[in-house]
């Protein structure tokens, strides 16, 4: 039955309406029927008497299905190893065994249900066992498959990357950035892009339409003498050209590889993060550096969720003052940009099209209808009265003028904003009350942005809003994030492709005391995959199970997190679940292992926003110049503070913070980055020599005075009017290093950094020397 409310729409977008509810009526009728009891034993008896092989040798080339009679059919429907046997059936063979683990599908022709169950095959490989000596190197995702050799390749100070006349066209931007890359990690600036004869410590780079079953993202590297990258497509490429980058890392020379041979593409085409730009914003120097980070672990997918609001208690109470932000260049309403922090069309644009060339899609986001304050602030008259500002008015005409208007600034025009084939469209945790007029207003956007032919993403919440009013499914994928709000098997049966983002595993909210401020890693690498959503576990390569993502949530606006705390979450979580949603669990697959290699790979070459610092072996003092420190570090000083200090007096300064002394009713220590400021409450004499420590981690900031803790800044709540709720303020400082001292107020002399926290003891100890 289809539910149409007459008062909510005009004329002409009324009998819009009417067709397009028509049609897919007709849609929604025609998707499959929840299987009865009955019809579960009636499969699971046929597929009882299947027989199915276990085993596939080299000489196979493609696996047959069993014919089933009696008005069934049986489909391979879905391979956890799609570059090995695909949906197809075609087999090819691996380096080494593998086991493939298939979805099957039996239906029954007379009544059109089926039934899905699995089926795990193992597929011989070329070699068996292992012709070389050479272990599988460790890299992040773990590679597919591997043949080891005998000995090293070696890059030396003249090696080139090699790439054909034919293939410049494509991987013309690859090789430039790969080489760019490999100078920045080696030091070697003779290395270059060359064309003509493969000479030893050589890398070539090549597209191989032959291994198209690799996949858009799969390749192959046959490291000897040279180093030979193939792929069918421009993203496989890329991706042997950040293993490769690892591989090098690692080494301490930068300059050694493992001969051997590999295989290497996805178990998931979608592995990805979702950052909140709207309740914090972050740089567009940040978003870039994420992209090359994302593209160094293989993460292809980048969602940018462009607008949101914090929460009205933190706020007085009153709407209007509480924080939202659209963080999008608007022309169309320029009212509606936020004045804190926005991106213009231009720069959005481009970071877009880069991060294609580091195989990064970014998902640009639009949340509506909930979460909307930024809409209805520039736009008060399309506001809901009766569930709040951050809800927009979906009963009101006027709204669906204005969303219109916004979405096609952005997906409209012969050089849109947003550049990619998907468009996220929110919709999400509206009130339930408003079930029917909240799947019309979900239908009608999937349907706007499909209009200017692209496709679409949204939050899964059509199980709390369950209604009548039909939902189109059709190139839709929900990011399933509580099972509450959107029952996984149902969205699957009803036609949408889903991408595991479970909030119970997978969101970070920093320093707000739930869900949580750092995941849980070793759970997630021992327990989790993409499969499984919420307690929902799919079949191993079920194709509507496209991958996952997890997210950062910056919900307590204002409350002390810097871009370098949210990145200091992130990053160990980029680590694990890049192996998990390339990779997944395999039998080499070994936590305490992976915890301990993994601190040897970095964020990519050239970057280092978590201010690591390395040291001697078996010493934490690391030598300057530094540009800054990240957790956890100590800094210990002497200081003698002047007597004529008139404002504040730098000591230590870098892009992103400062340290300062300053006169606040006396000579007090502080310090600042991005727009937060804290001062120690210890007041110092002027002329009068001090020996300072400093240390950090990503909890707070402490500081010792000759030896002794004077404060601890760390656990600070926030209290507000009218609420019993508080936030945390967080008093955390990556401390800067890049220019230090000032000589004309002030002396430091005996500095000193190390990269840990240094226990009391060894501060006392230097307090005396």
């Amino acid at each position: 039955m289809i539910i149409l409310r007459t008062n909510m729409f005009k004329p002409k977008r009324f009998a819009v309406l009417i067709t397009a509810l028509l049609f897919l009526a007709i849609a929604v009728n025609a998707q499959e029927k929840k299987l009865s009891g009955a019809d579960s034993t009636a499969f699971k008896a046929i597929v009882s008497g299947l027989s199915l092989p276990d085993q596939i040798d080299q000489r196979t080339h493609h696996f047959k299905l069993p014919q089933v009679g009696g008005g069934y059919e049986l489909m391979l429907y879905g391979s956890s190893r799609k570059p090995v046997i695909n949906t197809e059936g075609e087999v090819f063979q691996p380096l080494t065994d593998c086991e493939v683990q298939l979805v099957l599908r039996l239906k029954d022709k007379k009544n059109n249900l089926f039934y899905e169950f699995p089926h795990t095959i193992k597929v011989l490989g070329e070699f068996r066992p292992q012709s070389g000596i050479n272990k599988q190197p460790f890299v992040i995702p773990s590679l597919q498959e591997w043949n080891g050799g005998s000995g090293y390749f070696k890059l030396l100070p003249n090696s080139r990357i090699i790439l054909s006349a034919k293939d410049q066209k494509i991987l013309g931007p690859a090789a430039s950035i790969f080489l760019k890359d490999l100078r920045q990690l080696t030091g070697d600036s003779t290395l270059s892009i060359a064309r003509g004869k493969v000479r030893p410590g050589d890398i070539v780079l090549s597209l191989s339409p032959s291994r198209k079953n690799m996949g858009e993202e799969g390749y192959t590297i046959d490291i000897d003498q040279s180093i030979q990258i193939k792929a069918p497509y421009y993203k496989g490429a890329f991706w042997a050209t950040r293993t490769i980058l690892q591989l090098l890392e690692q080494d301490a020379g930068h300059s050694l590889v493992v001969k051997g041979q590999l295989h290497d593409y996805p178990k998931y085409e979608v592995r990805g993060f979702v950052l909140d730009v709207g309740r914090k914003f972050f740089t567009l120097d940040f978003l870039k550096h994420y992209v090359k980070m994302m593209a160094y672990y293989k993460m292809g997918d980048f969602q940018i969720h462009l607008n949101d609001n914090g929460f009205k208690q933190f706020f007085g109470g009153d709407w209007n003052k509480t924080y939202s932000a659209f963080r999008l260049e608007s022309t169309t309403y320029p009212q509606l940009t936020s004045t804190d922090g926005y991106y213009t069309k231009a720069d959005f644009r481009e970071l877009q099209k880069t991060a294609l060339e580091y195989g990064v899609r970014i998902v640009p986001e639009i949340d509506v209808p909930a979460h909307s304050l930024a809409f209805t602030k520039a736009f008060p008259e399309i506001g809901s009265k009766a569930y709040g500002m951050d809800h927009l008015d979906i009963n009101n005409p006027k709204t669906y003028e204005i969303i219109d208007h916004i979405f096609k600034e952005y997906i409209g025009g012969k050089d849109p904003v947003f550049v990619n084939p998907e468009v996220h469209i929110g919709t999400d945790e509206y009130a339930k009350k408003e079930a029917e007029s909240f799947r019309a207003f979900t239908d009608h956007y999937i349907r706007f942005v499909q209009s200017f032919g692209k496709k679409v993403r949204m939050w899964g919440s059509l199980t709390h809003a369950e209604g009548n009013t039909p939902v189109t499914s059709k190139d839709v994928t929900m990011n399933a994030w509580y099972n509450g709000y959107a029952e996984p098997k149902e969205m699957v049966r009803l036609g949408y492709d889903q991408i595991s983002t479970p909030d119970g595993w997978l969101y970070i909210v920093p320093a707000a005391g739930y869900y949580y401020d750092f995941l849980n890693v070793k759970q997630l690498y021992q327990r989790w995959e993409p499969n499984q959503i919420g307690k929902e576990v799919f079949l191993m390569g079920h194709p509507k199970i496209r991958g996952g993502m997890f997210a950062v949530w910056n919900d307590h606006v204002g409350n002390g997190i810097t871009m370098k705390d949210v990145h200091q979450r992130v990053f160990p979580a980029m680590q694990v679940l890049a192996e998990k949603m390339w990779t997944g669990k395999t039998d080499q697959s070994d936590w305490a292992s992976f915890a301990k290699n993994s601190s040897r790979i970095g964020e990519g070459p050239g970057l280092n926003m978590r201010g690591v610092a390395s040291a001697a072996p078996g010493d934490s003092l690391v030598r300057l110049p530094l540009e800054e420190i990240g957790y956890p570090y100590s800094v210990s000083f002497t200081i003698q503070p002047a007597s004529e200090n008139n404002g504040d007096v730098v000591l230590f300064k870098s892009p992103n913070a400062q340290v300062f002394m300053r006169q606040d009713n006396g000579l007090r220590l502080g310090f600042s980055r991005e727009n937060y400021t804290d001062v120690f409450d210890f007041v110092f004499a002027a002329g009068q020599s001090y020996k300072i420590v400093l240390t950090g981690d990503e909890k707070g900031t402490w500081l010792y005075v000759d030896g002794k803790l004077v404060q601890k800044m760390e656990g600070k709540k926030i209290s507000f009017e009218n609420t019993d709720g508080k936030i945390s303020r967080m008093q955390t400082l990556v401390f800067p290093l890049q220019n230090i001292g000032d000589a004309k107020n002030g002396l430091i002399s005996d500095l000193k950094v190390y990269n840990k926290r240094l226990n009391e003891a060894l501060i006392l100890e230097q307090s005396k020397i």
